[in-house]
């Protein structure tokens, strides 16, 4: 592993974190960087290097990505109706994609701000290299949440080197969290500081934008690997060795029935940064268990 938390600390969660990316049409493939007055204040940030610039798309270039995406939506459309002509079940080419409503067209349609910070507020101290326009080729950026702070992590592909302690924040400077549903596989996050400026994030997952918004707002309790049973933790390891390489950390929480559950991200294969969550719920020696009512 390439990083550890403090010995007084338990690890909650740690998934991939940097800047989304807007999908709108007037706004897609874009981010910008606003302050309370909508400015653009990213040549404003110290430190940062120089990035790209965005506009708003034409209507000419929203015509044409919208072709694109029906073109690309289409065949596994067309595909599985005709695999499922004679009643066939199932959809051998993937389910379609469908994102919902924007939850606020100010900020997701008729403009993307990934960052909303007056001068001296929070939100400017986070890491340049959450951005993946700015960061160097191969170099990603991770999320960690534990029971003290927030912390971002930055590692390079194919080297087994130590992660680069980006940024960290104590927990009581977090003051909100918000699963931003209308995004890329609804995995976007939007954390707000205690002083209201804000970051929206891509954290590869809709189960892990959930479980960070869970975890920071209490409505899901941790459980250390030590308060587990004997037979808890064989299930525990059996569990991990039938992963996949790469797997994370399990995270670990105690449903209000009390069976817990056990997840751990694995990287997918299906797209860069985004990751498959493996789960498995357990009794108390272990067992197999099914969720009792109010447990999901």
């Amino acid at each position: 592993m390439d990083w550890y938390p403090y010995r007084d600390e338990d690890l909650l969660l740690r998934t991939t974190g940097k800047f989304a990316t807007g999908i709108a049409p007037a706004v897609a493939g874009s981010r910008w960087f606003r302050d309370a007055d909508r400015n653009d204040i990213q040549t404003d940030l110290i430190g940062w290097p120089e990035g790209p610039t965005y506009s708003l798309h034409t209507t000419g270039d929203r015509v044409a990505r919208r072709t694109g995406r029906a073109f690309l939506v289409g065949i596994p459309v067309i595909a599985n109706i005709i695999a499922n002509i004679g009643g066939a079940a199932g959809s051998p080419f993937g389910d379609v994609q469908v994102r919902g409503k924007p939850e606020e067209p100010e900020n997701e349609v008729e403009d993307f701000p990934v960052m909303w910070a007056a001068p001296g507020t929070l939100a400017r101290t986070v890491p340049w290299q959450l951005d993946p326009a700015r960061r160097p080729e191969g170099y990603s950026t991770d999320l960690v949440l534990t029971s003290r702070r927030l912390l971002f992590l930055g590692t390079r592909s194919g080297t087994l080197d130590k992660a680069d302690e980006l940024a960290e924040f104590p927990r009581d400077v977090i003051a909100e969290a918000q699963q931003m549903k209308y995004s890329e596989v609804e995995a976007d996050v939007r954390l707000t500081f205690t002083d209201r400026s804000w970051i929206r994030l891509f954290t590869g997952n809709p189960d892990s934008a959930e479980r960070m918004c869970q975890l920071l707002s209490g409505a899901v309790r941790t459980v250390s690997e030590s308060e587990l049973s004997t037979g808890q933790r064989d299930r525990v390891t059996r569990f991990l060795a039938e992963l996949p390489t790469g797997a994370q950390s399990p995270l670990l929480t105690r449903l209000p029935s009390g069976i817990v559950r056990v997840e751990a991200l694995v990287p997918s294969k299906a797209a860069k940064d985004v990751h498959d969550t493996h789960s498995t719920l357990m009794g108390p020696s272990g067992e197999a268990a099914k969720p009792q009512p109010g447990d999901l």
